[in-house]
């Protein structure tokens, strides 16, 4: 969606956007607004923006003859419709769309949730202990688009400025109290957020990640501390004390702060009492209160997601006993080292673990609660941060007995070379097994695991999609293991799937 429509009245760009320069009228009345000048209709607003691969400068004469009343751009020019100067076209078109929809966050109590891993997780726990506590909450974010009532897929983990403007909308029209929305270095990059003011604004932890986009690891841990910048003067920042380099960024926060922690000293803290392959228990503790939370999902990492949920649940004045039942309602997050249980003798996992950090963990997790072997099967994207291949590949040679490399989303890249990459990481290329086909490499896990051992699939979790150069083709990691699962337990209730091979 590159084009918005006005909800009520049209928009004055002068109010809109404070300190725009506008020339050719005294002001313009915005209707609607556009940034991709092949979308454009009579009466639009276009906004030129400086986007990776094209600069919606280059098409301003094409938005005008579709019949674009006035451009938005970052140089005057010579047009026969009105100009708006402004410093960040990126900027005005998040304020812009914000502006048409009617300022739905500002009706909205709205929490940001940025970092390299748990975005999803801690989104989803938030929002079920905002509905524990009789709130209604809207969300954006990786596993799809919610009003409330209705869950749209998922394009991006933030979505563009005017599907963000569309989406907030919808909640304040479903009545909706607030949103929760995690929040993508790519996307406070490309300013996707601007105009939004957050009542909340939490970083889970900060790793490596996206090197292929960020030219540096400190301009991508910088850029995500600017989520900050977001804030509300009434805002909150949310802050996971046990990672180090989050808590660099602790001085730069402009508002009051509230941290929390397994290991360092925090406001609000968790210690594990308990881990079993299908639950943990763990007690939290705030100030002088304190409570027991049982949850499905396991890992430290799942604990300090918790604690991040419970701070934000805190600072809207939820009482601890609530947090704890929303905590637990949450039972699964689709792909985030989601349980596969068909009756089998050896656990089975599926997570979205891409990063070296986030292998680690889940592979470190799932060693605390397996009596056997550990089986990783994984891989790498194509298109992506190269340098951090190898990385994984040692992550898992520390941590699992097997490791089985396949193909990831290889897009458009060589498989073979991505592998190559990823195996750079064990000692000798024959720790590893190398699997081109993933669902055969899923499969022959499966057959090699025995009672008591466990076999992680991980790096694309909840994805249905494999991307292979041009083409998208069906494959979805937690169906091929309940598939081959099935037909290897002839006794289960759902009887033998012809066509899958058990090796």
């Amino acid at each position: 969606m590159s084009r918005l429509t006005s909800s009520a009245e049209p928009v004055c760009l002068r109010d809109a956007l404070a300190g725009a320069i506008v020339r050719g009228a005294v002001d313009v009345l915005a209707s609607a607004v556009c940034c991709d000048s092949r979308d454009c209709r009579p009466g639009d607003v276009f906004v030129a923006v400086r986007g990776e691969q094209a600069d919606g400068h280059n098409h301003i004469h094409d938005a005008i003859s579709r019949g674009a009343c006035c451009v938005v751009v970052e140089k005057a020019v010579e047009v026969s419709v009105p100009v708006c100067v402004v410093p960040d076209t990126r900027e005005a078109l998040g304020q812009l769309c914000q502006a048409l929809a009617g300022y739905p966050s500002r009706k909205l109590r709205v929490i940001g949730v940025t970092g390299t891993n748990g975005k999803t997780t801690t989104t989803h726990l938030i929002a079920s202990i905002l509905e524990a506590a009789g709130y209604r909450a809207g969300m954006l974010g990786t596993l799809g688009y919610s009003d409330g009532f209705e869950l749209s897929p998922a394009e991006l983990t933030t979505p563009s400025a005017s599907v963000i403007a569309h989406w907030m909308r919808r909640m304040v029209e479903s009545g909706c109290t607030h949103c929760v929305m995690e929040v993508s270095s790519h996307a406070i990059a490309q300013r996707r957020i601007a105009g939004i003011e957050l009542a909340a604004a939490c970083l889970t932890n900060l790793q490596r990640d996206h090197l292929d986009y960020h030219p540096t690891l400190k301009h991508y841990h910088q850029t995500k501390s600017r989520i900050f910048e977001l804030l509300s003067p009434a805002g909150l920042a949310v802050i996971n004390a046990d990672d180090a380099a989050s808590r660099e960024y602790m001085p730069l926060v402009p508002h009051g702060v509230l941290t929390v922690g397994m290991h360092a000293a925090a406001n609000v803290t968790a210690q594990l009492l308990e881990r079993e392959k299908s639950e943990q228990t763990f007690l939290i503790t705030a100030g002088e209160m304190t409570a027991v939370a049982r949850t499905a999902m396991i890992g430290d990492h799942h604990i300090q997601n918790v604690l991040v949920a419970a701070a934000v649940g805190l600072a809207e004045e939820i009482d601890l006993a609530t947090i704890v039942r929303g905590v637990e309602e949450v039972r699964r997050v689709n792909g985030r080292l989601e349980r596969i249980e068909c009756g089998q003798s050896f656990g089975v996992y599926v997570d979205y673990a891409h990063t070296p950090d986030a292998l680690a963990r889940s592979l470190d997790t799932l060693s605390e609660v397996t009596a056997g072997r550990l089986i990783c099967v994984f891989g790498a994207g194509g298109n992506r941060d190269v340098a951090k291949r190898p990385l994984m590949g040692r992550a898992v040679a520390e941590r699992a007995h097997v490791a089985i490399v396949t193909t990831d989303n290889p897009r458009h890249e060589d498989p073979r070379q991505i592998a190559a990459g990823v195996m750079a990481g064990f000692e000798t290329p024959s720790a590893a097994r190398y699997v081109p086909d993933r669902a055969e490499a899923i499969q022959y896990a499966l057959s090699i695991a025995g009672p008591d051992d466990c076999v992680l699939i991980a790096g694309r979790g909840h994805e249905a999609i494999q991307k292979v150069a041009d083409e998208q083709i069906s494959l979805d990691d937690r169906e091929v293991a309940r598939r081959w699962l099935y037909n290897l337990q002839p006794v289960s209730p759902y009887g033998p799937l012809a066509g899958v091979a058990n090796s």
